[in-house]
């Protein structure tokens, strides 16, 4: 009896060690229910495993979805409107009550250009106060594309002046100064945009830069911009700068001011009403316009995105919206 109960502690001892030996020294197992390994110092990866993990759970509703969310559709839509060469996807709403007024594919997921920076400015402006210094690095003077072009390398700028240069002239160089300054590393802040994405309800959106020069993985849809459009909209910081035409800004530059002006279409030709908001152009996502403007005693959006001729295309949608609600 001794012997055999020998026997059977020493092959317990034998199972245990097995178990400890395979159990991974890399990310905790995530692919069923998900289990997390307590550790003293988590090791490389631990982060990324968990976040895909959050990734795959079903998102409750949040405060924020619930207040700058769009109103279920009615049947019929107030705005029936077929065009001959229509955008691949579009969403006409009212920025007041997200009344959903016309649509064409409003959960398509297409790439988004710089309305990407719409997500960039609300996450700077509900985080940041307007007078925080930031310094310029080198990566951020050489982002690409559409800049601002003058950020004093290794020099401080007032965060608002930044943010107009995000808004107004989109500025790539911008959006990677105020990330870096938000997170430590555009990295760091392309995570906490998806993060964020998730907290205000964004349901087909996700980002891989904060101003969307790259297009690959880089996506949302009109739903979800329409409800990103209502929130940056709720701000009085966003709200005053993207419905400016022209400003001039003390700078650290040589002359020791910087002109900005708005490189929306509708606001540069002094078209009435417009309140924003934002506009995004890249090979692969073609013409993107989020537009806000005040019409008939309420305050309209649309959103084309690929659009053929948004010139045209946003006035009719405006157009017909006041017609609607007349």
């Amino acid at each position: 009896m001794r012997r055999s109960g020998l026997l059977l502690l020493l092959v317990s001892a034998v199972a245990i060690a097995a178990v400890v030996v395979a159990e991974p020294k890399g990310e905790p197992d995530v692919s069923g229910p998900q289990r997390i390994v307590a550790s003293a110092a988590p090791e490389v990866g631990f982060e990324s495993a968990v976040e895909r993990a959050e990734a795959q759970a079903p998102e409750p509703p949040t405060k924020l979805a619930a207040r700058f969310g769009l109103e279920p559709e009615t049947v019929p839509l107030p705005v029936v409107h077929e065009f001959k060469d229509p955008p691949k996807a579009g969403l006409m709403f009212d920025v007041g009550t997200g009344e959903i007024l016309w649509e064409r594919h409003p959960d398509r997921e297409l790439p988004i250009a710089s309305l990407t920076k719409m997500l960039t400015a609300w996450m700077i402006v509900t985080g940041h106060r307007p007078d925080e210094q930031v310094r310029i690095s080198k990566s951020a003077t050489k982002a690409g594309g559409s800049m601002v072009g003058v950020l004093p390398k290794g020099k401080k700028v007032r965060l608002e002046s930044l943010m107009k240069g995000l808004l107004l002239v989109s500025g790539n160089d911008a959006a990677e100064a105020l990330a870096e300054h938000d997170a430590g590393s555009v990295g760091a802040f392309v995570k906490r945009m998806n993060r964020e994405a998730k907290r205000l309800g964004l349901q087909c959106s996700h980002f891989t830069s904060p101003h969307g020069l790259i297009d690959r993985g880089n996506h949302s849809c009109p739903r979800d911009l329409a409800l990103l459009a209502r929130a940056d909209l709720s701000e009085p910081r966003i709200r005053k700068i993207a419905r400016i035409d022209h400003v001039r800004l003390p700078f650290p530059i040589k002359g020791g001011f910087l002109d900005l002006w708005n490189n929306n279409p509708f606001i540069r030709a002094g078209a009435k009403g417009i309140t924003g908001l934002k506009t995004g152009y890249t090979d692969a996502a073609g013409r993107c316009y989020v537009t806000t403007a005040e019409r008939g005693g309420r305050e309209l959006g649309v959103i084309l995105l690929d659009s053929p001729n948004p010139l045209e295309q946003v006035p009719k949608l405006l157009d017909l919206g006041v017609s609607a609600g007349s």
